[in-house]
């Protein structure tokens, strides 16, 4: 790796446009402070940056646009995402992050480029900064750089309102796999089963606090997703929650690649490891398959973990990382939302296994095979619970 440079030390090309160094050294500085490390000139040529922070590193394609319109921005997004895979390929260890620098940073234009993100390259980091110090980025890791706009108009006027809680977080997602249960047989969804009269009801049987359930509720009502008109709380206007359910679940978070200490059938002794550790969840394509649910080839397993281990060799002693030129055979990755993935999921064989819901939220975003083996599942096991409006 080139050699680490803090903002003050950057030194830019003298031929760049001002402009150009501007942004540049702004989103150097950014990363710089909060404690990212910063080459600006990659001993592997292509990326404008690399950065790293612990376990995340990033190779970072960045392009500017003088406008903030989405009709602009998203083509300039989809290209530096594409250069950015390219350069991460040829930088070890890097994921690929697309910045562009954008006239105003609006809230419009965030949910656009999400809504594009999750649906073509969840597998990239994106984000968006503007000459007004906002900054929004999706990724591992990249969470802590978001920043609102110094002087925003809305602001200036006193209108800004206040951010609802967010109706996708860990927890929510638990509160909807516990809603959605009794559409769906225990095999598949770990979760109680009853009808819920009110948000007591429901905290009591979720184990969740009643404040926490209270809001759950109210950002429901807010959004049009729950009649309260019966006797019982009843989702409605599906297809538009599962696909805001889909979008807000699509993030990258980090991975360990690793091997088979031991040879073996590599599927008979992923449910040997697997089983061995209570905070592990086999997840994607073999979950659906340990599910009767797959569609497509198993692949490469992955298996969920609340947090990856800092030495990987003395909490999973069955497995070793895999070095260059070694066979890829199993991945750790570091759940999202590790309370809905592990209270959601049932046990196969002595293993815990992602419940049906997750699997369908973690394969939508995968690139290979991801949306055939989410549409077979909605198609299936899913297709009421999926498609049933009050």
């Amino acid at each position: 790796m080139a050699v680490l440079y803090n903002a003050a030390m950057l030194d830019f090309d003298p031929k760049r446009a001002d402009a150009e160094q501007a942004h540049e050294k702004a989103l150097v500085g950014a990363f710089a402070d909060h404690g990212w490390l910063v080459a600006p000139e990659p001993e592997v040529p292509g990326p404008d940056l690399l950065v790293s922070k612990g376990r995340q590193r990033y190779a970072v394609e960045l392009k500017s646009s003088s406008e903030g319109r989405a009709d602009r921005v998203i083509p300039l997004l989809s290209q530096a995402i594409l250069q950015a895979i390219h350069h991460a390929a040829r930088s070890p260890g890097a994921q690929p992050l697309a910045v562009v620098r954008v006239g105003r940073l609006t809230k419009t234009l965030r949910e656009r480029a999400s809504r594009f993100h999750a649906e073509y390259a969840p597998q990239a980091g994106i984000g968006l900064i503007d000459d007004d110090g906002g900054r929004w980025f999706e990724g591992a890791g990249l969470e802590g750089l978001n920043a609102e706009p110094k002087s925003h108009a809305a602001r200036r006027k006193g209108a800004l309102p206040k951010r609802g809680h967010d109706l996708f977080s860990d927890l929510n997602q638990w509160l909807l796999k516990v809603l959605l249960a009794p559409e769906l047989p225990e095999h598949l969804l770990g979760a109680p089963r009853r009808d819920y009269r009110t948000a007591a009801e429901l905290a009591e049987a979720a184990q969740v606090s009643a404040m926490s359930v209270s809001r759950f509720i109210k950002r429901l009502r807010e959004e049009g997703f729950v009649d309260e008109s019966g006797a019982t709380l009843r989702l409605v206007r599906r297809a538009e929650l599962f696909r805001r359910w889909q979008a807000a679940a699509s993030r990258a978070t980090p991975e360990l690649p690793m091997r088979f200490l031991m040879p073996g059938a590599p599927r008979e002794q992923l449910g040997k490891v697997v089983a061995r550790h209570p905070e592990a969840c086999v997840g994607l394509f073999a979950a659906a398959s340990l599910l009767d649910s797959g569609h497509v080839a198993d692949g490469l397993p992955w298996v969920y973990v609340r947090k990856l281990p800092e030495f990987p060799g003395q909490a999973w002693p069955e497995l070793v990382e895999v070095s260059p030129g070694e066979p890829l055979q199993l991945i750790l990755k570091q759940a999202a939302a590790p309370r809905s993935v592990f209270r959601g999921a049932v046990q196969v064989r002595g293993a815990r296994v992602s419940d049906i819901l997750q699997v369908w939220l973690d394969v939508s975003s995968h690139q290979a095979r991801g949306s055939e083996q989410a549409d077979h599942l909605a198609r299936t096991v899913l297709a009421d619970v999926m498609g049933r409006e009050a």
